[in-house]
């Protein structure tokens, strides 16, 4: 077997919809090699919107491809380069996080997930033939304002589809909700349905599902099967928007980071994974709304996680690692006056055992990575770390003379190796 090509990143970014290109603009404008790999189509799900309204600055309803073929012009630019191809694999458990394609390995400090989802789909005859840009669209908030006055069809009665198909009534002149269900149940919650049941644009066809979708071009009628009778009902109509579900693209890290029972990567608001540098953005996150906005945003988060952590882990390897001494790490808030205490007692400290420690100040005012790191939830504290091991925390009663005592104890140790 052809052994894989080994290369070496700052940051491998899994993922080109526009959280994932958000991340390889603000990466790249932070001067880390950066790296970004699609199995498909750089744009994401994004592209096959006919119009957005809604993303801030563009006043021209631009296609979702002209936006991303924006941010990728902007994040080469920056340095980043990009891979067309399938991740096969990844290994994230480890400090370098391996990513492998069919040729190569690629190895990196830091991982960025942005694979996002796709739209749970009928399976219906004919419907390949229709998605997205030719009458079956899966985003009401994106696709509203082109249906006006149209008639559009909705597939499902949970809560996004009852919404969203309320949503289309302020734009179509007609909308048609074919319901699994007996007439009166739906999976939405109940103001919804009620909602949904007296608004006078908004019809419904039940027990029925999709047997089929039919056009030239362009969808024209959406055959809805009776379940109890078998009757195919024909629907004429200009659109339809399917509400059915989501299926998250996180099969491939399942046994690496924590995921949600519907499957989507739990994050903090740092976009940070259950693994050390590892950040998930965009739609493939456990949240509330997905839109291009927000995985904007998500991904400009996860970059700025992703470069904090790389300094901290060189810093931390640099200063406290690799010091052949043994080192006095004292953490500290910049602006708590304890703290501030702490700092004076430690120049003391300083003077009378420069020549046995190695001494490192960190401020957690800004960023507690190193803090995390060291296990130390709380400031000010002395941590001293011998040979790469945390040997001994102060974090209480940090007197001068504590300090010196708590010094000496390791600076006895030292001198009798």
């Amino acid at each position: 077997m052809r052994e894989k090509k080994i290369e070496k990143y700052d940051v491998v970014i899994i993922g080109g919809g526009p959280a994932g290109l958000t991340a390889a603009i603000y990466c790249g404008r932070a001067r880390l090699k950066t790296i970004l790999i699609e199995k498909a189509l750089i744009g994401g799900l994004a592209t096959y919107t006919s119009e957005i309204e809604n993303y801030p600055g563009f006043l021209n309803k631009p296609k979702g491809e002209d936006i991303t073929n924006l941010m990728k012009k902007q994040a080469e630019e920056m340095g980043c380069e990009f891979k067309l191809t399938a991740v096969q694999s990844v290994d994230l458990k480890d400090e370098v996080k391996k990513v492998e394609t069919f040729r190569t390995s690629y190895e990196a400090k830091a991982v960025i997930i942005a694979t996002g989802g796709r739209p749970r789909i009928t399976n219906a005859k004919n419907e390949e033939n229709f998605l997205f840009d030719k009458g079956i669209s899966f985003c009401a908030t994106c696709d509203a304002a082109s249906n006006t006055g149209k008639h559009v069809v909705v597939i499902g009665s949970g809560d996004a589809a009852i919404e969203e198909g309320m949503f289309l009534t302020k734009f179509a002149s007609k909308v048609t909700v074919s319901v699994i269900h007996d007439q009166g149940i739906m999976d939405c919650n109940e103001i919804a349905k009620d909602a949904a049941m007296k608004n006078p644009k908004m019809n419904f066809i039940w027990n029925t599902v999709v047997d089929s979708f039919e056009g030239a071009d362009h969808l024209e009628v959406v055959n809805l099967k009776n379940l109890k009778t078998g009757e195919i009902i024909p629907v004429s109509c200009d659109n339809c928007f399917e509400f059915i579900g989501y299926v998250p693209n996180s099969e491939m890290f399942l046994d690496q980071i924590e995921i949600t029972k519907r499957g989507y990567i739990k994050t903090n608001e740092k976009m940070e994974t259950t693994q050390r540098g590892v950040y998930a953005c965009g739609d493939i996150r456990d949240k509330w709304l997905r839109q291009v906005a927000t995985a904007v945003g998500d991904g400009a988060v996860a970059a700025c996680a992703a470069e904090k952590y790389i300094a901290e882990e060189e810093n931390f390897h640099e200063l406290i690692l690799k010091p052949e001494k043994p080192v006095a790490v004292l953490l500290y808030n910049a602006i708590d006056q304890g703290s501030q205490d702490c700092l004076l007692k430690m120049k003391d400290l300083e003077k009378l055992y420069s020549d046995s420690f190695a001494f490192v100040r960190l401020d957690v005012y800004k960023s507690s990575g190193m803090a995390e790191r060291l296990g130390v939830k709380e400031v000010p504290s002395l941590v001293i770390v011998k040979d790469g091991k945390i040997v001994d925390v102060m974090c209480q009663e940090m007197s001068q003379s504590n300090l010196e005592t708590c010094m000496n104890q390791h600076y006895i140790c030292g001198c009798s190796k």
